[in-house]
């Protein structure tokens, strides 16, 4: 089994900068992918971005050139650094985990959840 918590959100203004990580504990495959996730009030989860285990990276497009997803292997960490936020990245993240090949931000194909962490993003 695979933990993962999510931590780092915040209250930043439009324009600023958060860095999230999640952390993970257990027992992970060979090939895996790590995700980010977000989730608005009303809203359906969407996915923001995921890294596999081989270091390719994916990123919606809302997000392309604003965020970096990034491994630290030594402290078994995934983070998410988070630039020019908008109003509209106003979210709940969570992080997760899915075993196998590809990158993928479809949350119906992840394993593990992390509970989330809050982003909210003034005007």
């Amino acid at each position: 089994e695979v933990q993962l918590q999510a931590f780092g959100g915040g209250l930043v203004q439009a324009g600023g900068s958060l860095r999230l990580s999640c952390a993970i504990s257990g027992y992970t495959f060979d090939d895996y992918a790590i995700g980010w996730f977000r989730q608005a009030p009303g809203k359906e989860r969407e996915g923001v971005s995921c890294i596999h285990s081989n270091g390719s990276t994916y990123y919606t497009d809302s997000v392309k050139d604003r965020f970096t997803i990034s491994r630290d292997n030594n402290k078994n960490t995934v983070n998410l650094q988070m630039n020019r936020l908008e109003t509209a990245d106003t979210a709940r993240y969570s992080c997760a985990y899915r075993w196998g090949y590809g990158l993928s931000i479809d949350p119906t194909s992840y394993d593990y959840w992390g509970q989330g962490t809050q982003v909210t993003v003034s005007s």
